[in-house]
C-alpha cells in the first residue's frame, strides 16, 4: 500500500509591521517632526491646514496611532488619569458624573482608564495603581492612606484626588458628607406631621460607607423632638422587602425613608402589595431624583443630589498636573435638596 505523504502545513502569515511615524512622514511627504507635531496636536508650531490633512489621511491610510508610552516618555509624563473601580455599586447618578467627568477630561487632551482593583484595598491598591504610571488618580469611596498617596507621587502621579468623606494628607479632596441626605429626608418627613420614622439600611457590601452617615443624619434630624427612628435593614431583593412588608403593622412606622430611589420603589411596591396605603398610612421617600421614580403612582418624594461637577473635577486634576506642588484643596461638594412629590 502506498501512503501518499502529506502536504507541508502552510506556514503562518508574517506579523504585519506596525506602522511608525517615519512611515506617516514619508507617505504625507513631511518630516517626523511635522507628524509628531500634528498628531499631538501642538500649538507652539504653525503647521498649515493642508500639511495637517496630508499626515491625519497619511496615518489612517497606514493605521498608525501614536505610541503612548513614547509620547509619555517624551513629555516627562503619561495623559493618563487612573480611576478604580468603585467598591460600591455604580447606580445610574454615578453613572451619569462619571461620563461627564471622562468628557471634560477628554476635551483637555487625557484618558481616563478605569482599573478593576478586584481584592486590592488601601495602600496595597495604591502599588498597583502605581505600576501603570498615570499621572492622575482619582479614587471614589475610600482611597489609600498618606503613605499610598506618596507611593503614587513617587512613580509619577501629580495629582491625587480622593472623593469621599474624610481628607487623606497629600490628596486633594472632594468631601461628600451623606449625612445630609439622611437629616434632608427625615427633616422633611417630621415636618409633614411625621414621628415614627423607619430608616432603611442597605445590606449589600460596600454600601455603609453611604448609609452609615445617612442615618446619622436621620437620627440628628429628630433629636431633641418627640419623633424617632427606627433602623431598618433590607436587602435589595423582592423577598426581603415582601418580609419587610408583611410585619410593617407590628413595626408601628408612619413614615420611611428608603436610603434612595431604587430601595424606596422597591419597598413601596413591597408595601402596596400588603395594603399599605401610600402616604395614607406611611409616607415613604427616596434620594437621587430618579426618572423612574416620577412615573410611579404616587410619585416618589425623593432628595436631589448635587454632586461635584465633572467640568470642575477636570479642571482642578488639570491645575494639579500643571503645578505639582500647590498644597492639596478640599472642598465640601455634595448638595441636597427634599424634592415633594405625592408620596410623602
Amino acid at each position: 500500500m502506498v501512503q501518499i505523504p502529506k502536504p507541508p502545513a502552510p506556514e503562518p502569515p508574517a506579523p504585519r509591521s506596525v506602522p511608525t511615524s517615519a512611515d506617516v512622514a514619508r507617505l504625507a511627504g513631511v518630516s517626523r517632526a511635522t507628524v509628531s507635531y500634528v498628531l499631538n496636536n501642538t500649538s507652539a508650531v504653525r503647521i498649515s491646514e493642508p500639511t495637517r490633512r496630508r499626515v491625519h489621511d497619511a496615518a489612517r491610510e497606514l493605521g498608525y496611532v501614536p505610541h503612548a508610552a513614547a509620547r509619555s516618555l517624551r513629555a516627562g509624563h503619561s495623559r493618563t488619569v487612573l480611576m478604580p473601580a468603585p467598591s460600591f455599586p455604580a447606580g445610574p447618578l454615578y453613572s451619569r458624573f462619571l461620563d461627564e467627568l471622562t468628557g471634560a477630561l477628554g476635551r483637555l487632551e487625557y484618558t481616563v482608564v478605569q482599573y478593576g482593583s478586584v481584592g486590592l484595598r488601601g495602600d496595597e491598591a495604591a502599588r498597583a495603581w502605581a505600576e501603570l504610571r498615570p499621572v492622575a488618580v482619582l479614587v471614589p469611596g475610600s482611597g489609600p492612606g498618606p503613605q499610598g498617596v506618596e507611593i503614587l507621587k513617587r512613580a509619577g502621579a501629580r495629582a491625587v484626588v480622593t472623593l469621599g468623606h474624610e481628607a487623606v494628607d497629600g490628596a486633594h479632596a472632594l468631601l461628600m458628607d451623606h449625612a445630609i441626605v439622611g437629616h434632608s429626608a427625615v427633616r422633611h418627613l417630621h415636618d409633614r406631621g411625621r414621628r415614627r420614622i423607619g430608616v432603611v439600611v442597605p445590606v449589600e457590601d460596600g454600601l455603609k460607607i453611604f448609609s452609615a452617615p445617612r442615618l446619622a443624619g436621620a437620627r440628628r434630624a429628630v433629636r431633641d423632638t418627640d419623633a424617632t427612628v427606627t433602623e431598618l435593614p433590607l436587602a435589595y431583593d423582592e423577598r426581603a422587602a415582601a418580609r419587610l412588608a408583611a410585619r410593617w403593622d407590628s413595626l408601628g412606622l408612619d413614615a420611611v425613608f428608603a436610603y434612595n430611589d431604587e430601595y424606596a420603589m422597591l419597598l413601596m411596591r413591597a408595601l402596596q402589595d400588603e395594603g399599605v396605603r401610600v402616604p395614607a398610612d406611611t409616607a415613604v421617600i427616596g434620594a437621587d431624583d430618579l426618572m423612574l421614580g416620577r412615573l410611579l403612582r404616587p410619585r416618589l418624594s425623593t432628595v436631589h443630589l448635587e454632586l461635584p461637577s465633572g467640568r470642575d473635577l477636570a479642571a482642578l486634576v488639570d491645575r494639579a498636573v500643571h503645578d505639582p506642588g500647590t498644597a492639596p484643596e478640599r472642598h465640601e461638594v455634595l448638595g441636597a435638596a427634599v424634592v415633594h412629590r405625592e408620596s410623602s
